[in-house]
Formats: structure tokens, C-alpha cells, sequence
């Protein structure tokens, strides 16, 4: 009897050669975040730049993931859509999107989808408030 795969095609290519895997040393903003119930644990690291419009993007994106297929595979798709992107449109990325371009997750797995795109908005609220602390601090020395 054949086994049927309960993921996508997709969903393993992506947990199978992941992208943007590893640990950003020098990085604008980090976003770690976790889900007690299977623990599953996702760091990811963000490098901010600007595009020739001068808008605020993502250069680069790096992620690790402790966890499931799901969890792998839903982060190496978000660091793929994210870089070269502007961080006003990165923030308008829904789960919804992700999970289209995942494929068929199955519903146990759902919650699995949700970390990359948690650990997302912690790093862009990180970078924003050192980016914040910093501007005060050259306020103050001017």
C-alpha cells in the first residue's frame, strides 16, 4: 500500500533545500518567538537597506527554525518573499499568503505556519526601536 505524503510538493521542496538558513551576525533586527504547545522555536534576523527610491527594505533575511516541516519550510518561503522588498509591504504579507504559496497544510499544522510571519513583526519592531533609541540619542548630542 502507497503512502500518501501529507504535505505539499512545495511545502517539501522548501523544508527539503531550505533558503537563507543561519545566524545574521550583524543584523538591524532579530525576531525569536515560539509555540509552547508542540515547541517549536524560530529566530529571524533582519538587515535593513534602502532602495533606490530611498524606501527602507529588507536587504537581507537569514532564519532558525527548532521545529516541524511546516515551521522549516513556511520560514525559508517568508525570507524569499521578504528580501529586496520594501518594509511598508513586507508588513502587508498575510498568513493567507503564505499558506498559498505553501500548498495544502494540514490543518494539525496550521499553527506551525504562524511562527515565521510572528518572528517577522518582532524584528521589524525591534529595528524600528533601535532605530527609534538612536535618533533620540543623536538629538540629544546636536
Amino acid at each position: 500500500m502507497k503512502q500518501k505524503n501529507i504535505y505539499s510538493k512545495q511545502i517539501m521542496n522548501y523544508f527539503s533545500h531550505p533558503k537563507n538558513v543561519g545566524v545574521m551576525k550583524k543584523y538591524d533586527g532579530v525576531g525569536k518567538v515560539g509555540n509552547p504547545v508542540c515547541g517549536d522555536v524560530l529566530w529571524l534576523y533582519i538587515k535593513v537597506g534602502k532602495n533606490k527610491k530611498g524606501e527602507e527594505i529588507i536587504a537581507d533575511a537569514k532564519f532558525q527554525t527548532l521545529g516541524c516541516v511546516v515551521a522549516i519550510a513556511n520560514s525559508s518561503l517568508l525570507t524569499e518573499l521578504i528580501i529586496g522588498k520594501p518594509i511598508k509591504e513586507v508588513e502587508k504579507i498575510t498568513q493567507e499568503d503564505l499558506i498559498k504559496k505553501l500548498g495544502k497544510v494540514p490543518p494539525i499544522k496550521i499553527h506551525c505556519s504562524f511562527l515565521a510571519l510572528d518572528a517577522l513583526k518582532e524584528a521589524i519592531n525591534d529595528y524600528q526601536n533601535k532605530k527609534t533609541k538612536n535618533n533620540r540619542r543623536a538629538v540629544r548630542r546636536s
